[in-house]
């Protein structure tokens, strides 16, 4: 399983040591999530924080856009040095012209649901995506707990994706920790998004390497 570790759980005053600490870790992706206030209530960082973080890691990262109009943005993730772009889908007024963009600029182009948000509303795009996030928490804060409906959830979208012939991967952000995720990769999920359980733990990079080995 990719472990995908969030920076929003990060030291901001060291951020340099984390992130060297994640470049030596099991960890494949760096999760980086951007917020507006707007779309979700809180606000972390921005584009001047990614770049700095892609100068410090050879490792992909995965930016997902928690704010408003997220399409306005293709060009300055990319730059930042993104590999990967996720949008919500509850963001995106004409999703497909998006997802399809992303790609243009030479990023993969991911999807996010809320909690809320029917795995059905994917179901004319899901093979023009390469992942879908599936949100565990309501998002806008760190350190929330698991919703237990996110695994009947992922059965839906696995059923999806099988039956659409799709190769998007799954993602789980949101509560995720070496508890639970055994049981996320029992039922298929490809990427885990840990924030807290990672940057909270006295050896963070024992516990990465407890998940990205399921």
């Amino acid at each position: 399983m990719i472990v995908s570790p969030s920076l929003l759980s990060a030291d901001f005053g060291h951020l340099a040591d984390d992130i060297a600490m994640l470049n030596r870790s099991a960890a494949q992706w760096l999760h980086c999530d951007v917020m507006d206030g707007t779309f979700v209530p809180n606000i972390s960082f921005g584009f001047p924080v990614i770049k700095a973080m892609s100068k410090l890691t050879d490792k992909p990262l995965d930016v997902h856009l928690m704010i408003v109009q997220p399409e306005k943005y293709i060009s300055a993730v990319r730059d930042c040095g993104a590999a990967i772009m996720n949008v919500h889908q509850e963001a995106c007024l004409h999703l497909d012209r998006t997802v399809h963009a992303i790609r243009q600029a030479g990023m993969k182009a991911a999807v996010t649901l809320n909690p809320s948000t029917p795995v059905s509303t994917l179901e004319d795009i899901i093979t023009e995506v390469d992942m879908v996030l599936l949100m565990s928490v309501n998002p806008g804060f760190g350190g929330q707990s698991f919703i237990e409906n996110t695994y009947a959830k992922i059965a839906r979208l696995r059923k999806l994706i099988a039956e659409s012939g799709s190769k998007a991967l799954i993602e789980v952000d949101g509560g995720v920790n070496p508890a639970n995720a055994p049981k996320l990769a029992a039922v298929g999920v490809d990427v885990v998004v840990a924030g807290s359980a990672v940057f909270g733990a006295p050896n963070p990079e024992e516990v990465i390497a407890q998940m990205a080995a399921l």
